[in-house]
């Protein structure tokens, strides 16, 4: 409530324009360790405006939250001869390793498809795939898949009328962010809609950093393949040869 009173305070401050976003984060940082299990981002603010709340149409709000892109490959599998093979590829050219849409309202209704296409808010316009191998004339259906497993692992969400808006002012939200973080520096944006019709956007920045233990793994395996390779068998051994010794114990 003090960080709302505070964004309220600082809205009431700034000189009048159009209507524009005021942005707060409960943390612009994320750390990731070796007892990282998720974490969750609260995203909130208020609205600044020159002239009265309009009632009609009324202001919608949509945030989204996406991580660093990368291309993936999509694979096809078939079961033949009693064996899953590989028969068809498509490469997207970019796509999030996490991506969270949250709306004041359905999303349709908050953002015109053109609107969407213009700034590429939802998760299938989010994702950039242009072309695809001439052979494979169901490419879309690739990139569904995409979506779908990653929609599954929580790494790409769509919250529906999960953005708080008071008195078509103050605005909040929180997006959770599952265990399986890239790092990285994640964008945020908020975007004020009226009728469907993008009327103000505000984009700032999270970071993801691994730290201690995980972040020594990580710049390791890196920096120097050969020495975190035969750490991992080295580990594995005595993990197996523990686990062998126990089992002998017990057996007696």
């Amino acid at each position: 409530m003090r960080a709302l009173g505070f964004i309220f305070a600082l809205f009431l401050a700034l000189p009048a324009v159009a209507e524009e976003v005021v942005l707060g984060l409960s943390s612009d940082q994320v750390s990731i360790n070796t007892n990282f299990d998720g974490s969750e981002i609260l995203i909130f603010g208020a609205v600044k405006r020159e002239e009265a709340i309009q009632d009609d149409p009324r202001l919608q709000v949509i945030v989204t939250v996406a991580g660093p892109s990368k291309p993936i490959t999509v694979r096809r599998k078939e079961k033949r001869l009693g064996i899953w093979v590989n028969i068809d590829a498509v490469e997207v050219d970019r796509a999030p390793s996490f991506y969270a849409v949250a709306s004041s309202t359905v999303l349709g209704l908050a953002l015109s498809d053109t609107e969407d296409l213009r700034y590429r808010v939802s998760i299938p316009r989010a994702i950039r795939s242009v072309g695809a191998p001439q052979n494979i004339s169901d490419s879309e259906n690739f990139t569904d898949a995409l979506i779908r497993i990653k929609s599954k692992a929580n790494q790409y969400q769509l919250n529906e009328g999960t953005v708080s808006v008071d008195e078509q002012t103050l605005f909040r939200t929180a997006i959770k962010l599952p265990a399986a973080l890239t790092e990285g520096t994640y964008k945020a944006r908020i975007f004020l809609t009226r009728g469907g019709a993008v009327v103000s956007k505000h984009e700032t920045s999270i970071y993801v950093r691994k730290v201690g233990m995980e972040r020594w793994l990580f710049k390791l395996s890196r920096e120097n393949a050969l020495l975190y390779g035969i750490m991992s068998l080295a580990i594995a051994i005595a993990a197996g040869w523990g686990a062998s010794a126990i089992f002998t114990v017990f057996r007696r």
